[in-house]
């Protein structure tokens, strides 16, 4: 584990040499430090668009155009909002991790009513959302530091309309937000009209993905997957009730939602690019469960 104490902080001049992260537009590094959890990287490129990295040359965690909540870079960010079809209008929302605060600021800026507490581990992650990728916590948006699994175990039972489950290190989804115990303690701290929107590695990048699958069959009563084009996610829509849905009739309800919220985009067309409603169960593939973590 790296000491938090081990800070390094670069404010690099414009002649510093600028390198690619995945593909993209040149980045330089505007700020890195070693945290309790990951090295946190800091990039900016040319446009203005932050990203933020847990390592050099890994996944990208967030891509934020600050002061513009409504721009949504990700496309797996974009697609976990079609969780947003499957219930009303949602009065308390959960995010569990924070990264660059794109989802809790986007729902900041088009359910300004609703009550949104993110669970975020790493205190530092919270602090650079705040100083460089515009993350504003108030009355109704709240950033409570501390393990996400154990924030929902003091939930109240049926508390949550939405929880949407993004919490991500450098590699993978902490193992014991994998398991059958944690989605049944999640699904415990939801409505029964809610969803439980989850982001998960495709299996050429998620040796668990499978097992992840089959975990969600057993804790929901439905199970929804949505993919991400052009990216390494699926998204995971899972229900505490029975509410069988074929891609037409969920694409047109997530259109309604994106019509009348003015989305820049169309979580219609979104649904419709790759929607799988996971009815049968893979006997072959196990059920992960806490007993395995030890």
């Amino acid at each position: 584990m790296k000491s938090s104490g081990s800070v390094r902080l670069h404010l690099y001049a414009a002649a510093f040499a600028a390198f690619s992260v995945l593909g993209c537009a040149a980045q330089t590094v505007i700020y890195e430090k070693a945290s309790s959890y990951n090295t946190i990287i800091v990039t900016e490129d040319q446009r203005g668009m932050r990203t933020l990295l847990f390592e050099r040359g890994g996944g990208r965690q967030s891509v934020v155009k600050p002061g513009d909540p409504d721009h949504v870079e990700l496309p797996y960010a974009r697609v976990a909002l079609a969780g947003l079809a499957l219930c009303e209008e949602p009065r308390r929302i959960l995010v569990v991790g924070l990264g660059g605060g794109t989802l809790p600021m986007f729902l900041r800026a088009h359910y300004p009513a609703a009550t949104i507490d993110v669970a975020e581990i790493d205190p530092d992650v919270v602090d650079v959302a705040k100083k460089f990728f515009g993350f504003v916590d108030d009355e109704l948006l709240r950033a409570h530091v501390g393990d996400g699994r154990q924030f929902i175990e003091r939930a109240r039972q049926a508390d949550y309309d939405v929880i949407f489950l993004d919490a991500f290190g450098a590699h993978d989804v902490p193992k014991r937000l994998t398991t059958l115990e944690f989605l049944q303690i999640t699904r415990r701290a939801l409505k029964p009209n809610g969803v439980v929107v989850s982001n998960v590695w495709r299996p050429a990048s998620n040796p668990l993905y499978d097992s992840m699958v089959r975990t969600h069959q057993e804790a929901f009563e439905e199970l929804f997957i949505l993919d991400v084009p052009g990216d390494v996610n699926n998204i995971f829509l899972a229900l505490p009730r029975r509410q069988p849905l074929g891609r037409s009739e969920l694409a047109q309800l997530a259109r309604k939602i994106s019509t009348a919220k003015r989305f820049r985009f169309d979580l219609g067309e979104l649904v419709e690019r790759g929607f799988l409603h996971a009815r049968e169960k893979n006997r072959r593939s196990s059920v992960l469960r806490d007993a395995d973590l030890r």
